[in-house]
């Protein structure tokens, strides 16, 4: 199981740490991923991370702004958001598959996901 935290109300150009820990198997060989879905639209990548944390992806929208890392001793991926903006506004899901050739991007490829953790944005 992946268990998002870290979600809330925060006043644009702030910041949110979201936390996701997974519990039942070790993600360690795993690409860990985030995505979000904001009212109305489809879930979209927002970034994703490689197993040993040497690559990493970014949609082009939070490049600069958020940074995706991970502690493998924690079995934890995080996501640090900065200069947060409304267009951030959206439900924060993680996801976890096994590392490999796949489209990173694509909520499909990827079998395992938490249950997601709210980000609000006010201007």
């Amino acid at each position: 199981q992946l268990q998002a935290s870290g979600g809330g109300l925060v006043q644009a150009g702030g910041s949110l740490r979201l936390s996701c820990a997974a519990s039942g198997r070790t993600v360690d060989k795993d690409m860990m991923g985030w995505f979000r879905q904001a009212p109305g639209k489809e879930r979209e990548f927002v970034a994703c991370i490689s197993p040993t944390s040497r690559t990493t992806y970014y949609v082009d929208s939070v490049k600069g702004r958020f940074t995706i890392s991970r502690d493998n001793t924690k079995n934890t991926v995080y996501l640090q958001m900065n200069s947060l903006e409304p267009e951030d506004t959206a439900v924060y899901y993680c996801a976890a598959r096994p590392y490999g050739s796949f489209t990173y991007y694509s909520s499909r490829a990827y079998p395992y996901w938490g249950q997601g953790t709210k980000v609000t944005v006010s201007s």
